[in-house]
């Protein structure tokens, strides 16, 4: 079993573990200090040994940021996680902060005291997020203190050890691509910069540049390395030796020198000596080893990982194998909503559910020969109430039974070698209100806006997102995540620059892999969200059009619940879209289905409406 649940944290635990991190301020010289949810890695999934912020507050979102001072402790999250951590953290302890209307830097311009001694694991925040804070103390007479060991670390009497997962091949019939020309390209993009070299700090880079995978974090295959890719070509790679054994081993070697992870200091101020230049993301680079380049007479120039569009940008063997995952991860999906709909309500609960839907994708990889690897995320569970909490994870003590005349919301992904799954499906449990397949059918509404866009080259996230709203807002609600996220090939299930929000300026551009996945969510009564993965296809002239179109084509095939939709609600075009769509599904699954009864529920999950 992938996912693990967990017993919810005692009350007692965080206001004792914040009395104690407040007690080593006086040594350390500080007023307050910030724990972030990222690791040295800047990674959105971390290991056991990185979890601070979870251990400190309870907390265990995947985005979040506490700052305790002496006289309060705020923890910050995003609109996903407004709901699970008023439920999780102590509230005479912890107040909430808003990360993206007021993240720390705002709020201490706002609220810092005069002369306010902030103090940050420099190794836990990039240079930007360093640079933010350092100008907001400066507006209240403070300053930012780099502290050199963890207060939190050393607090954690029971912290786990660092990961030990061993490297694997990412194969060239899976990536498409060879590493030795991704490293000789990055070489030229350096070159051509006037630079000596450049530091690759996100693993997921450091695995797609030198096609290779690892087993460090939950859920993403990337191994915890740094690599440095000089304008000559030469590459070092930044691990624990020992992670590489056998194929992995010879295939990095040839590559790369292979240098013990705390080396990387010495050779960045190695490559900045005398003012070498060296080019750093921002974003994916401790402050710590900037200032390391900087102190050693370099210069850090900021610029956006040069890997991160390459890979976003998936080829044509990335797009067959994500394709071919996806076909595979419908039958095993077809297999549990069958399953689901034959259980009595009352008779599962949350837990039971991620643990069959487990089961059901790991035969299926048996049968396919071609295994499961890993889930892509813990598996969203929500019945009921808990379908509202956006980032729901359940634990033994919120675990609840699904419930006849209840939304049940299953949000779940896979890996497999040669693609990354994510599935979002919204399903009734016995007969539901017709208010709740009212909000449901506006929410297929905003999906099927997206998955039918047409759109000219230079179309950014930004531009789409109010297709997938629109229906909502009509209806006087909204819902408070963006629309779609980026997706890795094998690699993480949350994958930038591309997305679809309010926000984002990245341009799409085709073969990049996106999910499309509005919601609806009412705290304390029930969650909906709808979500297919899809892909920018390339342009297309239109008959009697000017200028070719882009699209999305869909990658995700599986059932969407035909109970849950009010047919009235749509256009003639969305009900067209949503048979063919269904049509599709069986035409593609049904050959993967051997058992009659299966068969025949997929069959009328897919009639027409």
């Amino acid at each position: 079993m992938f996912q693990s649940f967990e017993t919810t944290s005692s009350p007692q635990t965080g206001p004792a573990r914040v009395a104690a991190l407040r007690e080593r301020f006086d040594a350390l010289g500080i007023d307050g200090f910030l724990v972030p949810r990222a690791d040295e890695f800047q990674g959105e999934y971390v290991p056991a040994c990185a979890e601070r912020l979870a251990w400190l507050t309870g907390f265990t979102g995947s985005a979040g940021i506490a700052l305790i001072l002496r006289d309060k402790a705020v923890v910050f999250v995003d609109g996903r996680y407004t709901t699970q951590l008023a439920q999780q953290v102590h509230p005479d302890t912890f107040t909430a902060g808003d990360l993206v209307a007021k993240p720390p830097h705002l709020w201490l311009a706002d609220h810092g005291s005069k002369g306010l001694r902030l103090g940050i694991d420099p190794w836990l925040h990039g240079g930007s997020d360093a640079k933010r804070l350092e100008k907001a103390l400066d507006e209240c007479g403070g300053s930012l203190i780099l502290v050199n060991t963890n207060p939190v670390d050393a607090i954690w009497a029971d912290r786990p050890a660092e990961p030990q997962g061993t490297v694997s091949v990412q194969q060239e019939s899976h990536a498409g691509k060879p590493a030795t020309d991704k490293i000789s390209e990055i070489a030229a993009w350096v070159k051509e910069k006037g630079a000596s070299a450049v530091l690759i700090g996100d693993p997921s880079s450091v695995a797609w540049i030198f096609n290779v995978r690892g087993q460090d974090v939950p859920h993403t295959p990337h191994p915890l390395a740094r690599a440095v890719i000089t304008a000559d070509g030469k590459a070092e790679i930044f691990i624990d030796a020992s992670k590489l054994v056998g194929e992995a081993k010879s295939h990095v070697e040839t590559l790369a020198s292979v240098h013990a992870p705390a080396s990387v200091v010495e050779r960045v101020t190695a490559y900045g000596a005398n003012g070498g230049k060296i080019l750093i993301d921002p974003e994916a680079t401790p402050f710590a080893l900037k200032r390391a380049i900087e102190a050693a007479g370099g210069i850090a120039l900021e610029v956006i990982d040069p890997a991160r569009l390459p890979r976003a940008v998936k080829n044509a063997v990335e797009l067959r194998g994500s394709a071919e995952a996806h076909v595979q991860d419908g039958a095993a999906m077809v297999r549990f909503l069958h399953w689901l709909d034959s259980q009595q309500p009352g008779s599962m609960t949350e837990i039971d559910v991620v643990t069959r839907l487990e089961g059901f994708r790991a035969s299926v990889g048996q049968d396919f020969q071609n295994p499961l690897k890993d889930i892509s995320f813990d598996t969203i569970s929500g019945a009921g109430p808990n379908g509202a909490i956006i980032h729901y994870r359940v634990t033994t003590e919120t675990n609840r039974t699904l419930s006849s005349g209840e939304l049940f919301l299953i949000d779940s992904g896979a890996q497999y070698i040669n693609g990354t799954t994510d599935i979002t499906r919204t399903v009734a449990i016995g007969a539901v209100p017709e208010e709740q397949k009212r909000f449901f059918t506006l929410v297929l509404k905003g999906m099927i806006g997206i998955s039918t866009a047409r759109f000219p080259k230079g179309t950014r996230g930004c531009d789409l997102d109010p297709l997938a709203r629109i229906a909502l807002w009509k209806a006087g609600a909204d819902y408070g995540h963006g629309t779609g996220h980026g997706v890795g090939s094998y690699l993480s299930v949350h994958e930038g620059p591309q997305r679809i929000a309010r926000l984002s300026t990245q341009e799409f551009l085709p073969g990049m892999i996106l999910s499309n996945e509005p919601g609806y969510y009412r705290p304390g009564a029930f969650g909906i969200r709808i979500e297919n993965l899809i892909y920018v296809s390339e342009p297309e002239t239109i008959e009697g059009g000017d200028i070719p179109m882009m699209r999305f084509e869909t990658l995700t095939w599986c059932p969407i619940d035909r109970r849950l939709v009010l047919p009235d609600l749509l256009t003639s075009e969305e009900r067209d879209w949503l048979n063919a769509y269904h049509a599709t599904v069986f035409e593609k699954l049904s050959p993967l289905i051997s058992e009659a009864d299966v068969l025949d529920w997929l069959k009328q999950a897919t009639q027409p409406i």
